[in-house]
Order: C-alpha cells, then sequence, then structure tokens
C-alpha cells in the first residue's frame, strides 16, 4: 500500500483554556500513536512542568539563536515571552506517516497555518469567559496586571476562531478529548487520504492477474 504523510495536529486557544491539560488526556490513551512536538520557550516553568516534554525552557538569547537559523516552523512573543515550535522532528516524523500533534499558542498557530495549510487547526474554547478568567486565577501563577492582560487577549484570539478547521469547548475535558479524537479519525477517513491507498491495491490486484 501507498504510505500517507502524516497529519499535522494544532491545538491551540487562549491562555488558561486548558490546552496543556487536554493534551496530557489525549497522550493518556493516545489512540492515533500522536508524536508530541514539544515547544520552546522563554517563560518559567510551572509546578509540575518538565523540561523537554512539556516545553523546552530556553533563554531569550538561546531561542534568538532558533530564530536566526530559521529551526522554527513558527515563534511568536506572547505576555513579555517567546513561544516557537522546532521544525526539524515535525517534519521527520510527517514523512514517516506519524501524526503530529502540535499544542500551541493562537498567534502561532495562525503562522503554522499559513505556512502548512494542510494541518488540521483545532481551536479549544473556554465554556464562558467568566469560567477563563477563574481558570486563570485558579492557577495562582500571574498577578492581577498579567490576568488582565491574559483577559483581553483572550477576547482578541476567540475572535481569530474563525480561522480555524474545528472549534471544541472545553467545559469537560473527557469531552474535549472524545470530540478532539472523533475529528482525527474523521480526518483519517476523508477521500483523499486513503484514495491513493485503494487505487494503488486495484492496479496491484489487475496487474498480478494480467501476469497470470
Amino acid at each position: 500500500m501507498v504510505a500517507t504523510r502524516g497529519l499535522l495536529i494544532v491545538l491551540s486557544g487562549p491562555s488558561g483554556v486548558g490546552k496543556g491539560t487536554v493534551r496530557s488526556a489525549i497522550f493518556k490513551n493516545n489512540p492515533f500513536n500522536y508524536v508530541y512536538s514539544v515547544s520552546a520557550t522563554t517563560r518559567q516553568s510551572r509546578p509540575g512542568e518538565i523540561d523537554g516534554k512539556d516545553y523546552y525552557f530556553v533563554s531569550r538569547e538561546e531561542f534568538e539563536k532558533l530564530i536566526e537559523t530559521d529551526a522554527l516552523l513558527e515563534y511568536a512573543e506572547y505576555v513579555g515571552n517567546y513561544y516557537g515550535t522546532p521544525i526539524a522532528r515535525i517534519e521527520e516524523n510527517l514523512a514517516k506517516g506519524n501524526d503530529v500533534f502540535l499544542e500551541i499558542e493562537v498567534q502561532g498557530a495562525l503562522k503554522v497555518r499559513q505556512a502548512m495549510p494542510e494541518g488540521i487547526f483545532i481551536f479549544l474554547a473556554p465554556p464562558s469567559l467568566q469560567e477563563l478568567e477563574s481558570r486563570i486565577c485558579g492557577r495562582g501563577t500571574d498577578d492581577d496586571a498579567i490576568i488582565f492582560e491574559r483577559m483581553q487577549m483572550a477576547r482578541e484570539e476567540i475572535n481569530l476562531m474563525q480561522h480555524y478547521d474545528y472549534v471544541v469547548v472545553n467545559d469537560q475535558v473527557e469531552q474535549a478529548v472524545a470530540k478532539i479524537n472523533s475529528i482525527i479519525l474523521s480526518e483519517h477517513l476523508k477521500v483523499d487520504r486513503v484514495i491513493d491507498q485503494i487505487n494503488a491495491d486495484i492496479h496491484n490486484y489487475f496487474q498480478k492477474g494480467d501476469e497470470e
């Protein structure tokens, strides 16, 4: 059968919506054997985050070297910190037929959309802005000024959801995970993903018959 290129799955949404929580829940089961693309950031790690697993935590100087050497698929500055996606492993895994899962900020997702429009772009939305503010406050990692800035940014980011393929409301984590996995399943079943494999099988079958 003809090998198919893997899917690039991009999950993003406003800060505090629960992107990391949903992504972690997806990878606990990982029905499609997603390969997680670890982003780089200059922000400080939060309690429980592991360097190289949740993010590559780098200095601003190190990040700017990545920019200079074109080693990033995308990058953006958000609330005073850089976030970016190293490109080498993404291309390697997609070529092998592996689905690559990105969890990134909205600015970065829109840049990926320009560079790789064939990706599957999923916007994770909060049930309400009030609930989003409660989640951000509940983390206990930001002061009032940063929380206000994040909420202002969230309003702008939610207005950009029309640039995505799907919107999933993160009300219950388990339901959000099920919806995202259903989206990926449906994408794998699209005609343009399977037609080459089926046509190759038909060709091989009749070619074998002609030889006999």
